[in-house]
């Protein structure tokens, strides 16, 4: 057993840092934003941490051999000590792509055809198999790197089995498990076998302490345990909730940068003078539901033709897990629906839809800050930052129209136009009324979902999961 070591430590899929290869063989490295880097930033430099994560690419995995497999250079972690875990690719593909992102997420997204899928068939179990390597990769180098008694904050539905897995090899160790999706219902999350079900749930119930984004998705985890474990958490694990909120500071300032500012006004021109703005930033990721928002849109201009030429919908898709044919499909879906519109509609001043699929965080910002009205409408999300992040760097004031199926509608739902996401006709009848909104119904709105987004900032979010934790 380790008796030196981190005293705080985070494990995730994707850590604060990624690798390129050059030409010349030199490796580049980029750092990453995001809730967890704000978080572990919080603690201070004085508190001894270490973040695991996985070679996601050829890149990382070459940074990990020059690193000897120990960490990686402090000059390209932003001073972060960080551990990369190099995973056989083959492994590491069966577990993120086989078992995360097309069983674990489709279940708790509640996103099956079922009629015909799942099948849990014999290659799954082979998938399955990787998947707990992967997990046991994370919890052997958490052991090793965790000093006695180390507080260690493992995130997602990636490493639901690492709990357990640490916890028969530092019984000493402090464990808490996060999940930023949602939490499938009893009767959704057995779809999959029994067998894997249970072992879902005892893996994160190694942990001393379960937590999730909202109380819903809290309440469906302690469903499934009782459901499919018996009456009571049998481990003793305390179940908790943190919100995530929007990084005010952060947000506010990047928002004002020249490139924002040059972007915006390359959008105003796109959207023509006098038009009013609908605006959707998302990853094309199925549970987003960009298709039907674009035909709750085209709903909106057929049922209320005053609205053409006087509105433009601004939607920005960016490619998300394009290695899966699924997501792919559903990018081309995308673009087809939107192309559609403005075949149907459009004139030759006026484009209906701007469509963007290439990933620009300061044209996002822009869009953000002149957006009239803010569309996020997922079929299901743990959280959604982005319907929290548009009335914070808003400069006129947002309209927010809102899926009820998205985790920030437990805080934001008092002031903003809630929606179901499958409703077409509603969602376009709650574009209209977002459209129609007086300028200061609008702008005082916005400042109360402004307040309620920044209320649980990254560094909260994660000091009060840390506090609880020791406690």
């Amino acid at each position: 057993m380790a008796t030196q070591g981190a005293e705080v430590l985070v494990a995730s899929n994707r850590g604060p840092v990624s690798y390129t290869v050059g030409p010349d063989g030199e490796l580049g490295s980029r750092r990453g934003g995001g809730g967890l880097v704000s978080g572990l930033s919080a603690i201070g430099p004085d508190t001894d941490a270490v973040w695991v994560c996985a070679a996601l690419g050829d890149g990382d995995r070459e940074a990990v051999r020059r690193a000897g497999g120990g960490l990686l250079p402090a000059e390209d972690t932003g001073g972060q000590r960080v551990r990369m875990l190099d995973i056989d690719a083959d492994v590491y593909a069966d577990a993120y792509n086989g078992i995360a992102n097309s069983a674990l997420w489709f279940v708790h997204h509640m996103m099956y055809q079922t009629p015909l899928e799942p099948v849990f068939d014999a290659e799954f179990r082979r998938q399955w198999d990787a998947y707990r390597a992967y997990n046991q990769a994370f919890a052997q180098a958490l052991a090793e790197e965790a000093g006695q008694g180390a507080a260690v904050l493992i995130q997602d539905y990636h490493l639901a089995l690492a709990p357990r897995m640490l916890r028969k090899l530092r019984p000493d160790l402090r464990i808490g498990h996060f999940s930023h999706t949602p939490w499938a219902p009893p009767d959704y999350f057995r779809l999959l076998p029994d067998d894997i079900a249970a072992e879902l749930l005892t893996g994160i119930l190694g942990a001393d302490r379960a937590a999730f984004l909202t109380r819903r998705w809290a309440d469906a985890f302690t469903d499934c345990c009782h459901a499919v474990l018996g009456p009571g958490i049998p481990s003793g694990t305390e179940i908790g909730v943190h919100g995530l909120g929007a990084d005010a500071e952060f947000l506010r300032e990047r928002a004002h940068r020249a490139d924002v500012d040059e972007r915006m006004a390359a959008l105003r021109e796109q959207i023509g003078e006098g038009r009013r703005s609908i605006v959707r930033v998302d990853r094309t990721e199925l549970s987003k539901n960009i298709v039907r928002g674009l035909l709750a849109y085209r709903r909106l201009l057929e049922d209320h033709p005053e609205w053409r030429e006087r509105v433009v919908h601004v939607a920005f898709a960016y490619p998300s897990r394009q290695d899966l044919a699924l997501y792919r499909s559903y990018m081309d879906e995308v673009r087809r629906v939107a192309e559609e519109i403005n075949s149907e509609y459009g004139t030759p001043g006026w484009t209906p839809v701007l469509l963007h699929l290439d990933d620009d965080f300061a044209r996002s910002l822009a869009a953000y800050r002149l957006a009239d009205v803010a569309l996020v409408n997922p079929i299901r999300d743990g959280m959604n930052l982005v319907a929290k992040e548009v009335p914070v760097v808003s400069d006129e004031g947002v309209a927010l129209v809102l899926s009820r199926e998205a985790g920030a509608y437990e805080e934001l739902a008092e002031h903003a136009i809630t929606v179901n996401p499958y409703d077409v006709v509603g969602t376009a009848e709650a574009l209209h009324e977002a459209l129609t909104l007086p300028d200061p119904a609008r702008a005082e709105r916005s400042k109360h979902l402004a307040s309620a987004a920044t209320a649980l900032p990254p560094t909260k979010w994660f000091l009060d999961q840390l506090t609880a934790l020791r406690g």
